[in-house]
């Protein structure tokens, strides 16, 4: 939770321009999970050099034709690289290993999952990313503070419309803001 009590699962963190960790660099991270112990997000808006298809050929699951074509695999932060996460729209099927972090959006790392997107009996709207990204009780709180992260409400149509080059923009726009005009700088008042 934050230092005002605000708890940011289901928020984005956009990152403000300063930020110049190579991992997070201009990303946009959907926090899938935020309290007392710490965070977990997955970043939206970077893109591996390999498609799901090629994922999916790799694990030898059975494939539908035509099923996955050439869906992007996204790079979902530095913790746990060689996992994969589904964030999904809530469908009523119940996957092996799943977190709920909004009424309409599940976090899954089964297999099972996997093998039904591959079957072309994907939930309606998921995207697919390796790896996460990890805070410690406190630390993402730390980064806010510092101004490192900008936070917006989490938007459907940003999340699984928005092509990912274009996310980090259009997240700062969501809240009537343009990163051209920011500065790498902070304070209080």
């Amino acid at each position: 939770m934050s230092e005002d009590g605000t708890h940011l699962t289901n928020q984005l963190l956009i990152a403000m321009p300063a930020l110049d960790d190579p991992h997070f660099a201009r990303t946009v991270a959907y926090v899938c999970q935020h309290d007392a112990d710490g965070a977990m997000a997955v970043v939206i808006n970077r893109t591996a050099s390999f498609s799901l298809g090629e994922i999916v050929s790799e694990l030898e699951l059975d494939t539908a034709p035509g099923t996955l074509g050439d869906r992007p695999v996204l790079l979902g932060g530095p913790v746990s690289v060689e996992r994969g996460f589904v964030l999904h729209s809530v469908d009523g099927r119940n996957w092996d290993s799943s977190i709920q972090p909004a009424a309409d959006l599940m976090l899954t790392t089964s297999r099972d999952i996997l093998a039904a997107i591959a079957l072309g009996q994907a939930p309606p709207r998921f995207l697919f990313a390796l790896g996460y990204a990890g805070w410690a009780a406190g630390q993402l709180e730390q980064e806010l503070r510092e101004n490192a992260w900008l936070t917006a409400p989490a938007d459907r149509a940003l999340l699984f419309d928005v092509p990912p080059e274009q996310r980090w923009h259009a997240a700062a726009a969501s809240i009537g803001v343009d990163p051209s005009r920011l500065t790498s700088y902070g304070g209080r008042a």
